[in-house]
């Protein structure tokens, strides 16, 4: 049995606490069943916006006809959008692996960890253990139990980046950020595409002013049924069809497309660790469970990023790495703090938001003001033609404390990044906004109009 001072499961974030402990003069395991770099480099945040950003020009070009000039896509190269993005993973992994290869006090095992016992795992034919150990396991997409899935085939966020061709059209189950964010890809490329979400609104996460915005925007290049359950998935020569079940209705409706994407979640994966032969708890969908220092339920054992099934983020994962470290391996002990959570859902049109919606501040008691403004309400927004951009803020009635910010429109996730700022930062209100010049005209006015225009809610928006 080899022994180590450190154990660390996935080579994502938690290459961040091996990297820590390495410099820190600590013996190191990584175990990876995987590629190298976890899922953001891999399969997730990274791929995805490589691929997403030749979606975003051509609808850029497309809507910039309102505002008077005119252009056409002559041609889609998609060979070379999906090299280009296949390059620039592959690249970064060899490096990460090379420089992994490299590190003294560092030993890499390329297989599947496995709980046998007290602080015991199997990898491959080694058992390793170590007094601390680190679960960054990540998590895998979710396949619900459809009739006719598995024999008919389908791909999801993982395959999808091997295509070589443009399906010519596309149905999706599911209607969270990765439905709408590959929905937006095919789309723009020119497959016909089909969103199927059985729950009754699309990004059902989002705050509902903002996912409404969404659908109705969206639903112009993609056919979007929400409150529609796929009962069951068939082949039929070249087409697959789906049997969907309207929830209004009841009625029963088929959907036909050449290609089956599956977008309905993500699943945990605690379970091909066997967490139990070691006293480490999960819930009941499989996520581990820890404390607010993100200890688990066994001392000594961590947990971070998508294994926990919290803020599944790349930039919160490698957060919580570094209070893994700070908890383990330092006297001080730090809890999460998850206030300020920002996201982005690069769809079209694009999301960014961080913080409370309006309806989770008013049900955890706080006395709200919330503002609202549009983005043709400012010079740079009706520069853009934007019609459909808003911003939406949720502030506590007294200190001002910002509580929430969710945006709509061009450059979403850069605008609110300032309100993420200002979460973080003094008395996290929105004061220094107000002492702040604003340049103008720039699109960062919209923000500063949705606190101007900040009053009590006069009734709930969501439902």
């Amino acid at each position: 049995m080899e022994e180590y001072d450190l154990i660390v499961i996935g080579s994502g974030a938690g290459m961040n606490v091996a990297s820590n402990a390495v410099q820190a003069g600590k013996s190191v395991a990584v175990a990876e069943h995987g590629l190298m770099g976890g899922t953001c480099l891999n399969t997730g945040c990274i791929p995805s916006k490589i691929l997403l950003y030749p979606a975003d020009v051509i609808r850029e070009m497309e809507d910039a006809k309102k505002i008077g000039v005119e252009g056409s896509v002559t041609g889609i190269d998609f060979p070379l959008i999906m090299q280009r993005m296949r390059s620039f993973v592959t690249v970064d992994r060899e490096q990460m692996e090379q420089g992994v290869s490299m590190v003294d006090g560092l030993t890499l095992y390329r297989d599947t960890a496995e709980f046998v016992d007290e602080y015991q795992l199997k990898v491959g034919k080694q058992t390793i253990t170590a007094p601390t150990i680190v679960i960054a396991s990540g998590a895998r997409a979710l396949v619900p139990p459809i009739e006719g899935l598995e024999e008919t085939g389908y791909i999801d966020h993982v395959s999808a980046l091997g295509l070589e061709a443009l399906p010519e059209s596309v149905i999706i189950i599911g209607g969270g950020y990765i439905a709408c964010e590959y929905g937006h890809f095919f789309s723009a490329l020119g497959s016909k595409v089909t969103i199927l979400e059985m729950m009754p609104r699309l990004l059902l996460g989002e705050d509902p002013e903002i996912s409404e915005i969404v659908k109705r925007r969206f639903s112009r290049y993609v056919d979007i049924q929400v409150n529609h359950r796929v009962a069951k998935v068939e082949q039929r020569k070249d087409l697959k069809v789906v049997t969907a079940v309207d929830g209004e209705s009841d009625a029963e409706r088929e959907f036909t497309a050449h290609e089956l994407m599956l977008a309905a979640g993500v699943r945990s994966n605690a379970d091909l660790l066997k967490p139990e032969n070691t006293g480490v708890e999960t819930d009941e969908r499989g996520w581990i469970d820890v404390d607010p220092h993100l200890e688990t339920t066994k001392p000594g054992i961590w947990a971070l990023g998508d294994a926990t099934g919290r803020f599944m983020f790349r930039h919160t994962a490698n957060y919580e790495a570094e209070i893994v470290w700070l908890n383990a391996f330092t006297e001080h002990k730090h809890e999460v703090d998850y206030h300020a959570v920002p996201h982005a859902v690069y769809g079209h049109p694009q999301i960014g938001a961080v913080g409370l919606t309006e309806q989770q501040a008013n049900d955890a008691g706080y006395e709200l003001l919330v503002g609202r403004a549009r983005y043709m309400d400012v010079t740079k927004g009706y520069a853009m033609g934007e019609e459909d951009g808003m911003v939406k803020v949720v502030v506590e009635q007294g200190t001002g404390r910002i509580l929430g910010c969710h945006i709509v429109g061009p450059h979403a996730a850069i605008l609110v990044q300032q309100i993420v700022y200002l979460m973080n930062a003094g008395e996290k209100d929105y004061v220094p906004l107000a002492d702040s010049q604003v340049i103008h005209p720039a699109l960062s006015e919209v923000v500063i109009n949705a606190f101007g225009s900040m009053a009590p809610p006069d009734h709930v928006h969501e439902h």
